[in-house]
């Protein structure tokens, strides 16, 4: 199976980009994930990908070393070439990331700083450094979080580099429509992942409590989210934030 059109997946080790991965690639997409530490669990989304008949290659990047992404374009070209033997990349999800629980008079210049480099300058600089290899019709999906929206104690950095990202979004859709690439954000709700240590039960009934569909999402329901827009199912969808929450504090 060659696919033609290949995204680059940032975090898709685990989580809401591992499911993004997976969809994407039964959806006919060529899939470049990238994972931090955890090479195994990126090989184990690749595996997946392969058994289902899709095609993948997994780069480590480290989202916080800004530094490293033109050396991180280089080794995305490579790839390209050898495995699906084209020199452009169709989409782009900035999903990389996590969290901080902590109120705002205890947080460090040094968690604050971590969070920022990663939430905030690693899309801006990592979308700068592919940019020349997306082509006209790309997608790029920004991963924000609901948080923006309802104010919860203790994810105050986290969620002021999330707002900054989704007027960012509206910034590179601007810019890069000339370009023929459109750009949205996505912002998930309360989702059953690892971010922020997971849910326990407690956390678990509260949140279903302020959510109109009385649940918390799958990380699935939010990478069918993402992979529409990468599609030509949201090909007139542009410079949106679209909240995937079921309904969270309406």
């Amino acid at each position: 199976m060659n696919h033609s059109k290949v995204i680059v997946i940032t975090g898709g080790s685990r989580g809401i980009g591992a499911k993004t991965a997976v969809e994407a690639a039964r959806r006919g997409l060529g899939v470049i994930l990238t994972y931090n530490a955890n090479a195994d669990a990126a090989r184990a989304v690749m595996r997946q990908i392969e058994a289902d008949g899709g095609r993948a290659v997994a780069l480590p990047l480290d989202v916080s070393v800004a530094s490293s992404f033109v050396l991180f374009r280089a080794e995305v070209e490579k790839a390209l070439e050898a495995t699906w033997k084209t020199k452009h990349l169709a989409g782009l999800v900035n999903n990389a990331g996590y969290g901080l629980f902590q109120p705002i008079s205890s947080v460090t210049e040094a968690q604050f700083d971590g969070l920022f480099n990663v939430h905030l300058k690693a899309p801006f600089f990592l979308t700068q450094a592919l940019l020349p290899l997306l082509t006209k019709g790309s997608s790029i999906v920004n991963l924000t979080s609901a948080t923006t929206r309802v104010a919860t104690a203790g994810v105050a950095p986290y969620a002021s580099f999330k707002g900054g990202l989704q007027v960012l979004t509206r910034y590179m859709a601007k810019e890069f429509g000339e370009k023929g690439i459109r750009v949205n954000s996505v912002s998930p709700g309360p989702i059953r992942t690892e971010l922020g240590g997971g849910l326990n039960d407690e956390f678990e009934t509260l949140l279903s409590s302020q959510t109109a569909l009385s649940r918390v999402g799958e990380p699935e329901e939010v990478a069918r989210a993402i992979t529409s827009l990468l599609t030509d199912d949201g090909g007139w969808i542009n410079a949106q934030d679209i909240e995937v929450s079921g309904g969270y504090v309406i």
